[in-house]
């Protein structure tokens, strides 16, 4: 289910309405940008997530087990990449797959979850911050891979087209929406 391509958006956990102000609803987004996972032959998933302009992370993915009838839960670690602005960045993530309706039409599957700094990196992006993220399944087929998680993860940025920021954007490097 993790093999592919997945549209990734974490959000503050602000219970804040916006009502129809579109530049609040913007500035509830942490972060965003593409996961790419391919399993790994001892049966966990490897990958990345781009986020344009130089910003990315490899990751590495396992599955949690789960009582018997629940859905499986990922747990991710995403490292950042030496001599990128990421470099000693560590984010952990945990998520399950969306609900999947008997009677729905036109689903796309979903990851739902949330996300921890682990490391701080910067004055204004302390440690323990967490967001809750929503991951959907890019359409692209998911074909075989053969680069290591670190070459994946540096071409992301240029293969999936996250390019509308040069640097993360301000949530990222403060937990406080600006005003």
């Amino acid at each position: 289910m993790l093999a592919g391509k997945w549209t990734y958006r974490s959000y503050r956990n602000d219970p804040a309405l916006v009502g129809d102000d579109a530049a609040a609803a913007l500035g509830m987004i942490f972060g965003e940008g593409v996961f790419d996972f391919e399993p790994a032959p001892d049966g966990t998933f490897r990958g990345g997530l781009g986020m344009g302009g130089g910003y990315a992370l490899s990751l590495t993915a396992k599955i949690v087990p789960s009582p018997a009838g629940d859905p499986p839960c990922y747990a991710i670690v995403g490292l950042g990449i030496a001599g990128t602005p990421t470099e000693g960045w560590r984010y952990d993530y945990r998520c399950v797959p969306g609900y999947q309706w008997p009677e729905g039409k036109e689903q796309v599957p979903s990851l739902v979850g949330t996300v921890v700094r682990v490391n701080a990196h910067g004055p204004n992006a302390p440690a323990g911050f967490t967001a809750s993220f929503i991951a959907v399944r890019r359409p692209e087929a998911a074909g075989p891979r053969t680069a290591r998680a670190v070459a994946l993860t540096q071409g992301l940025c240029e293969r999936t087209g996250v390019h509308r920021q040069s640097r993360p954007p301000l949530s990222w490097a403060s937990p406080h929406r600006p005003r």
